[in-house]
């Protein structure tokens, strides 16, 4: 399967904001919340560390774009 390349900036972004909220979920899920709630904000942070475990892989794994350099001539 081929992803379109995507700029490593926007991926950096995204691997941060994921896991930021998968641990700030984790957290609140754990210690925080009590009830049946518990049990869903866990869940939605191991979520988020899993999408940014996915988009970390995107980014090591994803070729450099280099320019075609007949273009420009």
């Amino acid at each position: 399967m081929k992803l379109k390349y995507i700029q490593p900036k926007k991926l950096k972004v995204l691997i941060a904001l994921f896991f930021g909220t998968a641990g700030m979920g984790i957290f609140v899920g754990l210690v925080i919340a009590t009830g049946i709630q518990t049990v869903y904000i866990t869940l939605l942070g191991v979520i988020n560390l899993c999408l940014g475990g996915f988009v970390a892989w995107v980014l090591v794994t994803q070729k450099a774009k280099v320019r075609d350099s007949r273009k420009y001539k």
